[in-house]
């Protein structure tokens, strides 16, 4: 069954449905959905790229805030970087193999848990990952963040911690690998090809942290098989510090369309989908009053209900630590001003149609995050919440005490120093993905003159 016709069957069994939902359909159903059918969506030869797409240095200098941050949590035994969305896994190989070259100690701490529901896109993981998963360093969660549920849970995630046998082995099955090294990727990955405007779409031994998990895995067995609920699991107990990553997680997340005729809702005539207007719910009109503008005629505007209960689940997560959360978006004074009002986009083959309905489940559908309902939500929680950056002010923070010679130390001929200085430039001028993309960074338990010290928050000018 296409997408198409299994949204149609749905329509015709239950009747007009939110877009939201089908926005879910067409990423996240578990066979036809656009995130699920393969892995073969991002860089160039797919229909978006992120920014562990363009060059390593993104994931090293990630690295080296992720150690700061250890740091300034006082350089815990253990600590968990837990990634949402990791797509193909370079953004964690490359923090994974940077960290255990410059940052030994922090390494020893880290174990790294990827939250990852795309069959295809894990066994990929597998793949890019596999020397990791085999010295335990880093795992993969069997249960996994799923839109297609979480938009019916508004309350937080409960403590998932206790029951953690959705946690996977950290070794690769016999079909993944052998005992070698998986090779790298290049670190160079040829970002100037991607100059056109497309769619930019994470001390104990290793022994140790597999034992723990494998405990907790015996005590939960009986739970897991009984009952999945589809909520983000640890590899840690919660009292562990974590810093939860979402990089390109919260534009994908579907969202409700709004107009001054009410929220639009799918439909189907003869075959083909429609578009038609209900009432907005009380929750849909609650948004528009606190976090964004109400339409006016002609107009369109996304409420991401969705990704606030997302967070929401988040930041249960977080006792002691940080939510580091990079996408593209706006604010609600951007949004008054009248800009990023209908941001609703598909892409495919690095080209943005305004067509959601053209190729279902085929093409990529996304929306600029509202960074003003994200931060208040987190805020909400109990988060502190620091004033949003752009990419470019975060990278340049952390890449300027040592003049980002992460990025140029493996270049031995001035073309190569050439390259990944375009590569670069691409990372954080704003011509490139620099002001396109912001950062949001959220902690708990840490105290706040320690956070604003972080080198990442160093180029920061707050914003309304």
């Amino acid at each position: 069954m296409t997408p198409r016709e299994l949204i149609v069957r749905e329509i015709r069994e239950c009747g007009p449905i939110p877009f939201s939902r089908y926005m879910e359909l067409c990423l996240y159903h578990p066979e036809v959905g656009y995130y699920s059918r393969s892995a073969d969506q991002f860089g160039k030869a797919g229909d978006f790229y992120t920014s562990s797409d363009v060059h390593a240095v993104f994931g090293r200098l990630l690295a080296r805030q992720f150690d700061e941050m250890w740091r300034v949590l006082g350089s815990p035994e253990q600590i968990e970087i837990l990634e949402l969305g990791p797509g193909r896994g370079l953004f964690a190989q490359d923090v994974l193999d940077w960290s255990e070259k410059k940052f030994p100690e922090f390494c020893c701490a880290l174990h790294y848990s990827l939250v990852e529901r795309s069959p295809a896109l894990r066994e990929r993981l597998r793949l890019t990952l596999a020397r990791h998963f085999k010295a335990g360093k880093a795992s993969l969660t069997t249960e996994a963040y799923d839109p297609l549920t979480l938009s019916s849970r508004v309350a937080p995630g409960r403590s998932v911690h206790e029951r953690l046998g959705g946690v996977e082995e950290s070794g690769v099955s016999p079909a993944d690998g052998t005992d070698e090294p998986c090779a790298s990727e290049n670190s160079s990955r040829g970002a100037a090809e991607y100059d056109s405007p497309a769619h930019y779409r994470g001390p104990r031994s290793a022994r140790s942290w597999r034992s723990g998990v494998e405990q907790c895995r015996a005590e939960a067995k009986n739970e897991c098989e009984s009952h999945r609920d589809d909520t983000i699991i640890r590899a840690a107990a919660l009292e562990v510090p974590i810093i939860i990553f979402a990089n390109e997680f919260f534009d994908a997340l579907p969202v409700e369309i709004l107009s001054a005729q009410g929220g639009l809702k799918i439909s189907e005539e003869n075959g083909r989908l429609a578009e038609i207007w209900a009432p907005a719910t009380p929750e849909e009109l609650e948004f528009l009053d606190c976090y964004s503008v109400h339409p006016e005629v002609g107009e369109r505007i996304e409420a991401p209900l969705t990704a606030q209960r997302a967070m929401i689940e988040i930041a249960g997560l977080v006792q002691r630590g940080f939510i580091l959360a990079i996408d593209y978006g706006h604010t609600r004074q951007e949004q008054l001003a009248g800009r990023h009002r209908g941001t609703l986009a598909a892409y495919r083959q690095h080209s943005e149609g305004s067509n959601p309905y053209e190729a279902p489940g085929e093409q990529d559908l996304t929306a600029h995050v509202n960074f003003t309902a994200l931060a208040d939500t987190a805020a909400q929680q109990g988060m502190a919440v620091q004033p949003l950056l752009t990419q470019s002010q975060f990278l340049l923070g952390i890449g300027e005490q040592n003049q980002f010679s992460d990025a140029f130390e493996e270049c031995r001929l001035p073309q190569e120093r050439a390259k990944v200085a375009l590569q670069l430039k691409h990372l954080i001028t704003p011509e490139g993905m620099g002001e396109t993309f912001h950062v949001l960074l959220a902690s708990r338990g840490v105290a706040g003159e320690k956070v604003t010290g972080l080198s990442g928050l160093s180029f920061g000018k707050q914003r309304s």
